[in-house]
């Protein structure tokens, strides 16, 4: 069967919201480098990170034109705001870096789960949804995959900050609700404009 209205519509949403989450990870992570570029300690660390985030970027920008999705056209405004979360994290200090990619890839690997779950739960009401699907089904099970496969490195990155000491940075509680809110309405937003 083909794709009915609603699951269309969500698809389009999840490469969208996906797009832009991965570009404004690509930009705090970009101004975190900027500031720690010279630290022998944490520079392998960030780069490590946002090569795998240029990675996702690079997948998902390939999505939306493949199946001809329009990006968020929040785009200018998440290109400034991604990039000052780095730097002024950054300038905060380590601690407050790595606060604010605990509070974002916590944010991220719930978004990326709550996805998980819809997908998963389309197929599970209609289990042979994918196969009746052909392409267009081939295409939902690599979705599903690269989800898993960037949640996890997400997730990934979440455990890396809390072992760098994101929880002891200054302020924790406020920087980490206040991230994690800013993702929550970045979100709600680049879904839907």
């Amino acid at each position: 069967r083909p794709l009915t209205r609603n699951e269309r519509l969500f698809l389009n949403r999840a490469l969208r919201v996906n797009q832009a989450g991965e570009l404004g990870a690509n930009l705090i992570y970009s101004g975190q480098y900027a500031v720690f570029k010279s630290n022998a300690r944490l520079r392998p660390l960030i780069r490590h990170m946002w090569d795998q985030e240029i990675h996702h970027l690079d997948t998902f920008d390939a999505l939306l034109s493949r199946h001809r999705v329009r990006p968020t056209a929040m785009r200018p405004i998440w290109n400034v705001a991604g990039y000052a979360l780095g730097l002024g994290t950054a300038l905060l200090g380590e601690k407050a870096a790595m606060a604010c990619t605990e509070a974002v890839e916590t944010e991220i690997g719930t978004h990326y789960n709550n996805q998980l779950r819809v997908l998963l739960g389309m197929l599970k009401e209609e289990p042979g949804m994918f196969q009746g699907l052909g392409e267009e089904g081939g295409e939902l099970r690599r979705l599903v995959e690269t989800i898993r496969e960037f949640r996890d490195d997400e997730l990934e990155h979440l455990d890396t900050a809390v072992e760098h000491d994101a929880r002891k940075a200054e302020g924790y509680e406020i920087l980490h609700h206040l991230i994690r809110g800013g993702c929550k309405a970045a979100i709600f937003v680049s879904e839907r404009v």
